[in-house]
């Protein structure tokens, strides 16, 4: 079955959902919003496709804190205190809500990260077998 609501190349079954790729959920710069295309309820997701040179500019959350996880590109983090930290590939950060942040590609092509975000904690290790009882 397709996602019935502007992503046909996502495919939804019985409680999951799959974009085989990035181009699954939009094309060129800014956000990929795979929360809506992907029908995730329980945090915001986005991925992020920056162009070189380009900065997001300062923002921060009344409540959710972030993860963000560099894909490809190289990009620098400042924070609202001043200091600043570069990412490559497989670079992670968490950010809290009330701090201030901006994001700057710094490399020569795209950067593209993901950006998750939350609040209310952690669930704790709740992943079991098939076999598990009531699973």
């Amino acid at each position: 079955m397709t996602d019935p609501d502007g992503f046909p190349a996502v495919v939804s079954g019985d409680g999951y959902a799959v974009a085989a790729d990035l181009a699954a959920v939009g094309d060129g710069p800014g956000f990929r919003k795979l929360r809506r295309a992907l029908d995730v309820t329980e945090f915001g997701v986005n991925v992020i496709v920056l162009p070189p040179a380009y900065d997001t500019g300062f923002h921060f959350h009344d409540e959710q804190q972030e993860l963000y996880f560099l894909h490809s590109g190289e990009v620098e983090i400042e924070f609202g205190d001043g200091s600043t930290h570069r990412l490559a590939p497989g670079g992670t950060a968490r950010v809290d809500a009330q701090v201030h942040r901006a994001v700057r590609n710094v490399g020569d092509g795209e950067a593209v990260y993901l950006v998750a975000g939350g609040k209310d904690g952690y669930v704790g290790r709740d992943g079991r077998t098939p076999g598990d009882r009531d699973g």
